[in-house]
């Protein structure tokens, strides 16, 4: 069965990391992403460490499923068929510094003059407009920003840097989310809008809870290491060989349960801990006795017990370990895809996490060579002649992939 989006052309002009995740997603649902890349290096990240078989595994990661266009946009001709394929496609995607595109005469202003129907989704560090528009942002600079780093880490140590790229990510997944939206909202009213989406605004969004409890009491969010600012005990906990988190949250009768089973039933007498909405409260009392009892056992062990208490926990998995793991093997959640071009092998990449009943989601090939499908393109899309084609190739206005 096809992808749920299949018939949906998006041109895809993002670089690096948010706009590029945000535009995989919809390749892995089915959209035919077409990677409209510079002349000569193409995206920046195929240069990004490390590289297998001449092919940069972070650049694979986030492009996989799309086809690449080399077209020099900063020619006239370049320009004109850069029009040409707005015309005919439903969505462009972009993260440049906002200004890049009116630069080139290719502002959404200009393209929905040609397409009425365009979706323009810009994805930038600041947003369109403010004060701080044209600066530039990566994600440490977002999550900064944003104050996430405030309450990310240990109490008492330095703020510590989400270990993924959040700001990144969360602002493709807002990008494809408010795509989809303005997909559905076309179908009513027969015009494309622009969309606006900016890193530091995504994280914040991610830190709702945050914002809303300092709105609410003035107190200001800290960090609280694997710690719930709301719940005890809710963390993590070294255990016999290793780690392991658990959210002992439930009702008294688990507390008591939970309890018995670390053999410190002495601690249901204290009726300060018996509300687990409160419990938090004297998290530091609690914490060293609940880290000493739980180092008597392995993990493996405790996940048993505790499993069985209808507890929610689980092992404190390393990457290796979260790569071995037999739910995730189980849920698919690895998939080979094959390199690009005529190179042998396959590259292991994670899958999609979304799952649909009757139309499936997931990758279906790898990311593409500089210029795979650039004959492909202005062939099929805007029905361009093979001399012509041969003929931008010698002007070096279009790139193809060498044979």
């Amino acid at each position: 069965m096809p992808g749920p989006l299949e018939g949906l052309k998006i041109l895809d002009l993002t670089w690096a990391l948010a706009g590029p995740f945000g535009t995989m997603l919809l390749a892995d649902l089915g959209a035919e992403v077409i990677k409209v890349e510079r002349p000569g290096a193409g995206d920046v990240s195929r240069t990004i460490e490390p590289i297998v078989n001449k092919v940069s595994t972070y650049f694979f990661s986030v492009n996989r499923g799309k086809k690449s266009l080399v077209v020099d946009l900063k020619t006239d001709k370049g320009r004109e068929i850069f029009l040409n394929l707005a015309a005919e496609c439903d969505v462009l995607v972009e993260n440049f510094t906002p200004g890049t595109m009116a630069g080139l005469g290719l502002d959404y202003e200009t393209l929905k003059q040609h397409n009425p129907r365009l979706i323009y989704a810009a994805c930038s560090g600041y947003g369109q407009t403010g004060p701080e528009a044209q600066k530039p942002s990566l994600d440490v600079i977002a999550q900064g920003r944003s104050g996430v780093m405030s309450i990310t880490g240990e109490e008492g140590r330095e703020p510590v840097r989400v270990g993924v790229s959040l700001g990144d990510l969360s602002a493709g997944m807002f990008t494809a989310l408010s795509i989809l939206a303005a997909v559905h909202e076309r179908t009513k009213s027969g015009l494309g809008q622009m969309i606006d989406i900016s890193m530091v605004d995504s994280v914040v969004a991610m830190e709702e809870n945050a914002f809303v409890r300092y709105f609410a009491t003035g107190e200001i969010p800290r960090r609280l290491g694997s710690k719930h600012p709301l719940l005890s005990p809710f963390q993590a906990f070294p255990t016999k060989d290793g780690h392991m988190v658990l959210a002992a949250s439930g009702p008294l009768e688990q507390w008591a349960l939970f309890l018995e089973k670390i053999d410190r039933l002495d601690l249901l007498s204290d009726e300060r801990l018996h509300n687990p909405r409160r419990r938090y409260k004297y998290n530091e009392e609690l914490e060293p006795i609940l880290a000493e009892a739980l180092k008597k056992k392995t993990t493996a062990e405790w996940v048993a017990e505790f499993d069985a208490l209808g507890m929610p926990c689980g092992p404190l998995n390393g990457i290796a370990e979260a790569a071995r793991d037999e739910l995730m093997i189980s849920r698919g959640m690895f998939v080979d895809l094959p390199m690009p071009g005529e190179r042998q092998g396959t590259l292991k990449v994670v899958n999609t996490p979304m799952r649909l009943s009757r139309t499936p989601a997931g990758p279906t090939r790898g990311a593409p060579d500089l210029g795979e499908h650039t004959r492909e393109i202005m062939s099929d899309l805007i029905g361009m002649d093979a001399g012509a084609i041969e003929e931008l190739e010698g002007q070096g206005i279009i790139t193809a992939r060498k044979k």
